[in-house]
């Protein structure tokens, strides 16, 4: 039997593209062992010098100047004249890869990964050889929504929702018998790994070393560390008989010296710290609410385990953020702050009417949706298959 071979398309601008080619390659190993090879590509980064210094400048303005997302965002909206027919920057290196390890599927997961890069994969390996396919992680439709997104010419486009489906559908181009609406894209441990009451307890307290009789707010960072720490921290000091504060600083070092520094000074919060985390879905299970950037793969995780969100706007809200912002604060099903003075009243009005966190966090559950994880794994396998199905009776 033949193996089916996938390549996989991302990018690390942020961690979120990162996350889901790694649960698309954990969910492949999962269902079908060794009968799927999955072959995972930082594509930009790794085939042109002015494309990775995109994904540099992407990750540092995500740290330092939010808001130069905007103009940032406009500029690369011209990619897709740029990649309309074959791919403009690292095009060499895309070939060579496309070549030696012929895929039967090309999956991107990434925005700026689709268009040109399918049409210069089936030049390569004629039309009836590779299948195109996109996840979309967008939560909604509108500014913020790349264009790149959308290669009319894919064989099978996913979205996480309804409303970001009918945008690419209705605005961008996509053909409406092309799309599938598939939920979150995880990994298969955050649906395994689901702590009970006493679980949660054991972990607040033993493997963290905070208490059970405090709210647990999760201050976290994305993949590139972007946060706000040190200005929240002394807030959650301020109502440290209610509140204690749970710490993720991302790869983001000087954050990380620093806010244990502050730990060190400042003991009567009750208080864990960690730089890089690989247990974010513990961390959610654990908590009354996390503080994040509108990161979609945070996000996600967060709506999977009903942990609700307060989105950090301080600087400014990225365009892509605000596809995520608009999805939870049209329902009122979630807060944003765009200073710590905010984050202040937040926590005086949650403290002295508990009764309306209860309702955010009841409308922040019906924003969910049930899924099946594994479906979306089926169908771009099925895809990858149907090629190799026919490469194996040609031998």
């Amino acid at each position: 039997m033949s193996v089916t071979r996938i390549l996989v398309l991302t990018s690390s601008t942020g961690g979120g593209h990162d996350a889901r080619a790694s649960a698309f390659r954990e969910w492949a190993k999962e269902l079908y062992g060794w009968k799927v090879e999955v072959r995972v590509e930082k594509m930009l980064e790794d085939s042109s010098r002015l494309a990775a210094f995109g994904v540099w400048f992407y990750n540092f303005i995500q740290k330092h100047a939010p808001w130069f997302h905007h103009p940032y965002y406009c500029a690369i909206e011209g990619l897709s004249y740029l990649n309309s027919s074959r791919v403009s920057f690292g095009r060499k290196y895309f070939e060579r890869v496309v070549e030696s390890y012929r895929p039967h599927l090309i999956f991107s997961v990434h925005d700026c990964l689709n268009r040109g890069y399918f049409q210069t994969a089936r030049r390569i390996m004629g039309e009836d050889n590779v299948r195109c396919a996109t996840y979309c992680s967008e939560f909604s439709g509108g500014y913020g929504y790349s264009r790149n997104w959308v290669e009319p010419t894919v064989d099978l486009y996913f979205s996480r929702t309804d409303t970001s489906q009918d945008y690419a559908v209705g605005k961008l181009g996509l053909p409406a018998e092309k799309g599938r609406v598939r939920g979150h894209f995880l990994e298969p441990r955050l649906y395994s790994e689901v702590l009970n009451p006493e679980e949660r307890h054991r972990f607040i307290t033993e493997r963290l070393g905070l208490r059970g009789d405090r709210k647990t707010v999760f201050l976290t960072a994305g993949g590139a560390g972007a946060n706000n720490h040190l200005a929240l921290l002394p807030i959650l000091k301020r109502f440290s008989d209610k509140y204690q504060a749970l710490v993720v600083c991302g790869r983001n070092h000087d954050t990380y010296s620093r806010a244990l520094k502050w730990q060190k000074d400042n003991p009567e919060l009750s208080c864990h710290i960690e730089g890089y985390c690989s247990d974010m879905h513990l961390f959610l299970q654990v908590s009354d609410f996390v503080v994040t950037r509108g990161g979609t793969t945070t996000c996600s995780e967060a709506l999977q385990l009903n942990c609700p969100i307060v989105f950090n706007g301080i600087g400014g809200v990225m365009p892509q953020e605000k596809l995520t912002v608009k999805y939870f604060m049209k329902p009122q099903a979630g807060a944003l702050i765009s200073s710590p003075e905010d984050f202040e009243k937040l926590l005086v009005s949650w403290y002295r009417s508990p009764e309306r966190f209860d309702e955010i966090r009841e409308r922040f559950k019906q924003r969910g949706f049930n899924e099946d994880p594994s479906l979306a794994i089926r169908e771009l396998v099925e895809l990858a298959g149907s090629v190799a199905e026919k490469e194996g009776e040609g031998e």
